[in-house]
């Protein structure tokens, strides 16, 4: 299955945003651009200050000349070692515009490990914020030839936006590595550069908004889909200090637009019924919501508040998106329409891609990203008759019965989540006493529905899980199911992180 343009996508738009949707060919350009067209508009507020495009170019160029004044050029590899604040985004845009490419680190890890990074991914030079700068010491002392700049460093001499073309290294972002070790993509600037544009295809307003940024914006959904979306489309992004205070900045700040995973659109939606009041406020019309399995519980409960919840896929080596869902409420369990500029196909229930937006390689690993010239992703799909993606599990994660039967846990997980009161559940295998292996369920019930299960909400949830249990076919009907009391264990994005099989 191939796919050309995002023609798709225009019944869904106001037409003259679609047409509005412009390739720059990389991110340096696309920024060279936005600094122009955008400048007196804000771009980002932070910690009490509004900063124009304006602002953010010469900030930016302050850092860029700083970079060059050091001897780094184009293709050299500088690493980012900065939480989400201005600051972050200001050091981005000067790397990338440098004509370097740059190492994403997360702000969690320890001075050893910061090192261990500059070292696998052959980072020149290092630039902290100056709440992190401490991290830096280890490879400082080992590193005797490496660069070291903090956020605030700059030179007296200009350098322009560098030139660079789509096939040139943008960044390397770690992947999720839920299902192994972490490993490094590289994206090029094409890559990226397809990866805001499928940020604005299949809504209505997606110009001169308001985003609000609770994701870190070391992992890829925040960065590409929330940071960079934003300032293409000349919006003004709102960067929350403490997630904490997210509806508190919410009510004074009052977005358009969310970007964020299930589990927080369900805290979201779970608080506003405990209070009685949309905690999203009236502003916001569309939540972007991925990185994990979306309930179609969360798009039709969110449409009754007037707000739009559309779920996607993606992977860190696609630049983060491979389809996006414009039409969720009358296909609320899809994934959505294939993006532009890519190839999908199936292949034994897994799904393939080829295309602009994928990565170049793993960095620093003896493991091909490549396999015949496609990217195996790991997960089960399907393709409707009219074009829409679904993710139905993982390949790793499949269970073999004893009779040979195979079970994807997350598509039988999706037929119980669709159960109101569900929130989430998993399925895995489990032994009994004598050996056997068996299907069980653990559940967590959705706080806002108990109150529909009557004076006895868990057996009469118990109840209707079996109910529900019993129209399965028979290899795929748990022998045990469980409610539980807390929460899964869930991984840095917000996934659940299953049980080691048996």
């Amino acid at each position: 299955m191939k796919i050309n343009s995002a023609e798709q996508f225009k019944r869904f738009m106001l037409a003259e945003e679609y047409e509005a949707i412009r390739d720059h060919g990389s991110i340096a350009a696309m920024w060279k651009f936005c600094a122009a067209e955008y400048a007196e508009r804000t771009a980002i507020e932070f910690a009490g200050n509004k900063h124009s495009f304006s602002e953010l170019d010469s900030d930016a160029a302050s850092l860029r000349s700083a970079i060059a004044a050091k001897g780094l050029v184009k293709g050299d590899r500088v690493a980012l070692l900065i939480e989400n604040s201005y600051d972050f985004a200001k050091a981005y845009i000067a790397v990338v515009t440098a004509g370097c490419c740059a190492v994403i680190l997360p702000a969690f890890l320890d001075e050893t490990a910061v090192f261990g990074c500059m070292m696998k991914f052959g980072a020149k030079a290092l630039i902290s914020s100056p709440a992190l700068e401490s991290k830096s010491s280890f490879a400082k002392e080992k590193a005797a030839n490496a660069v070291f700049l903090t956020t605030s460093s700059s030179a007296e001499t200009f350098v322009p936006i560098c030139e660079v073309s789509g096939d040139d290294p943008c960044m390397i972002m770690f992947t999720g590595g839920t299902t192994g070790k972490s490993k490094g993509a590289l994206l090029s600037h094409g890559a990226v550069m397809q990866g805001v544009m499928n940020g604005c295809y299949g809504y209505k307003g997606v110009f001169a908004q308001r985003y609000i940024l609770t994701l870190p914006l070391s992992h890829v959904f925040g960065l590409i889909r929330n940071l960079l979306t934003s300032l293409y489309t000349g919006s003004t992004l709102f960067i929350v200090e403490n997630n904490k205070d997210m509806f508190r900045d919410i009510a004074v700040f009052r977005p358009t637009i969310l970007v964020t995973v299930p589990a927080l659109a369900e805290m979201a939606l779970q608080l506003s019924r405990k209070l009685g009041r949309n905690m999203l406020g009236d502003s916001m019309h569309h939540i972007i919501c991925g990185a994990a399995a979306v309930a179609p519980y969360l798009v039709s409960e969110y449409d009754k508040l007037g707000i739009v919840l559309c779920p996607g896929y993606g992977l860190t080596e696609s630049a983060n998106l491979v389809s996006g869902n414009p039409d969720s409420l009358r296909k609320p369990d899809s994934v959505g329409l294939p993006f532009p500029n890519q190839e999908l196909m199936i292949v034994d229930g897994e799904l393939l891609l080829k295309g602009r937006n994928m990565l170049t390689c793993y960095v620093g690993e003896d493991e091909p990203a490549w396999t015949d010239g496609w990217f195996h992703t790991g997960d089960l799909a399907r393709i409707d008759d009219e074009g829409f993606l679904y993710i139905t599990g993982r390949t790793k994660e499949v269970i073999v019965l004893s009779n040979g039967e195979n079970v994807s846990p997350a598509e039988l997980e999706a037929r119980f989540n669709a159960l109101s009161f569900v929130q989430d559940s998993q399925v895995f295998e489990d032994f009994d006493e004598a050996g056997r292996h068996f299907l069980a369920l653990e559940v967590v019930l959705r706080a806002t529905e108990i109150g529909s299960l009557g004076d006895e909400p868990k057996k009469a949830a118990e109840e209707k899980l079996w109910e529900l249990n019993a129209e399965q076919i028979p290899s795929e009907r748990v022998s045990r199911i469980v409610i539980r009391d807390t929460d899964f264990e869930r991984s840095p994005s917000m996934k659940i992180l299953r049980y080691k099989k048996c």
